[in-house]
């Protein structure tokens, strides 16, 4: 059976401030995120607005993918954001139906 890792990206407004993350589960982060659970960065800055995301079915690999993108200048991480999402529109919804499950 597969299991799936995810790299994604937070804000708290279209083109606000960005946070990248990577989790084993990503319904339970971004609800983390949503209800101010994580403390640190996301939590001070309001950051619970999906608007990223990418699947891996391997954790290094996925690891590799969030370190490389947070040496990424803000105008390369804002492209890749509007390339899957235009609008800047909060993923949170419709994320279950999108998402494959281990």
């Amino acid at each position: 059976m597969a299991r799936y890792y995810y790299v994604y990206i937070v804000t708290n407004r279209p083109n606000g401030t960005l946070y990248i993350g990577v989790t084993n589960n990503l319904i339970r982060r971004v609800a983390e995120h949503r209800e101010g659970r994580v403390e640190g960065f996301t939590k001070k800055y309001g950051l619970n607005r999906l608007v990223y995301y990418e699947i891996f079915e391997n954790v290094s690999a996925a690891i590799a993918r969030e370190k490389r993108l947070k040496t990424w200048l803000r105008a390369w991480k804002v492209r890749l954001i509007r390339g899957m999402n235009p609008e800047w529109d909060d993923l949170w919804d419709g994320l279950l139906d999108a998402l494959p499950f281990s």
